[in-house]
């Protein structure tokens, strides 16, 4: 069976997509998977893809000439091929739109109420209803797969299909960027987790895409010798510098997701969100959950109104990361890295 699958975003979706497609593969479906071009790296990555196929959904919606000419010729060719199936794995109006754009007649997707945007579910031919409450978001995916697809859903633990093999590197990827305010551990224990990875021999590692992120990155590595913050640099390049680290310490962002996903031994951090549903898998991953009674809030901004929370004398925020710090962190890689 060759399967067309629409998932486009965000990086940590798209990872928590593999298990589902490694699934399938092993069954021998083949996918062709429509993704947003800045993510393309991450479904190459799987044996089961044969081809990617690159939207800009995000530049298109920018001025800029030439936009609608390459809206077209996505569109058109969608419809030059040819497919068994169509799987919508993201359930939004915008992804459930390109599904429509191909010609095949089995659409498949989830029904209106597992749906992220119920009205998504409108394009599809087959409707699938899949338990969302207290269900992490591969199982979800997974079990979405094997009811479009046709095969019992497996009990086994989650597989993501990439190549973990090659050596690993002196280093401690600290991945500190985010793009939620409440997501972000606070600076002082970035400066202390990357004294304790030196002090360990690893070289600290902190990448960054965004000036924010370099600034931080910047005065982090200025405190501790031998720390090293990394410019911005491809997907892919980021993905090795990822494949070869002996450990990684993120926030609930999609590279520690992906640093999970390649077996690399890694720390996820959670405040705000919530690891049960969308906590780092792997072989090598652990994730601590903020405890304090507001957490998780999902919520983009911290609303705690509590006393306040301290660490060495210092105040935290967000306070949920007041009890995530950073020599119970350490604790954890140490036992990884055992």
């Amino acid at each position: 069976m060759h399967v067309l699958l629409v998932k486009l975003s965000s990086l940590g979706d798209i990872v928590h997509t593999l298990p589902a497609v490694e699934d399938a593969t092993r069954r021998g479906t083949t996918f062709d998977w429509v993704v947003e071009e800045d993510f393309a790296a991450v479904p190459a990555m799987h044996r089961g893809v044969h081809e990617v196929i690159r939207a800009a959904l995000r530049r298109w919606r920018k001025p800029g000439e030439g936009r609608f000419r390459e809206v077209r010729e996505f569109g058109r060719e969608l419809r030059r091929r040819s497919y068994d199936l169509v799987i919508d794995a993201q359930g939004l109006i915008k992804s459930a739109l390109i599904v429509s754009c191909s010609r095949s007649r089995v659409r498949a997707g989830y029904d209106r109420r597992s749906a992220r945007e119920p009205a998504a579910a409108l394009f599809y031919s087959r409707r699938e209803a899949v338990e969302t409450k207290d269900c992490h978001a591969i199982e979800r995916i997974r079990r979405l797969f094997a009811a479009t697809i046709g095969y019992d859903l497996p009990t086994s633990d989650p597989a993501f299909g990439l190549n973990t093999d090659g050596e690993t590197e002196p280093y401690c990827v600290l991945l500190h960027g985010t793009t939620w305010e409440s997501k972000h551990w606070p600076e002082a224990f970035w400066t202390h987790i990357a004294q304790r990875a030196s002090q360990a021999g690893l070289t600290p590692i902190l990448p960054w895409l965004s000036d924010s992120e370099r600034r931080r990155a910047e005065r982090v590595a200025g405190r501790v010798d031998g720390a090293r913050a990394v410019g911005s640099m491809p997907l892919d390049a980021v993905a090795d510098l990822l494949a070869r680290a002996s450990a990684v310490v993120g926030v609930d962002t999609g590279l520690s997701h992906l640093s999970a996903a390649l077996g690399r031994p890694t720390v996820g951090l959670f405040g705000p969100t919530d690891a049960r549903l969308t906590g780092c898998v792997g072989s090598r991953a652990r994730n601590i959950q903020g405890d304090i009674e507001c957490a998780p809030c999902l919520s983009r901004h911290c609303g705690y109104r509590g006393d306040a929370l301290r660490w060495q004398g210092e105040t935290v925020e967000p306070a949920c990361f007041a009890r995530l710090d950073p020599d119970r962190v350490w604790t954890q890689v140490s036992e990884l890295l055992a």
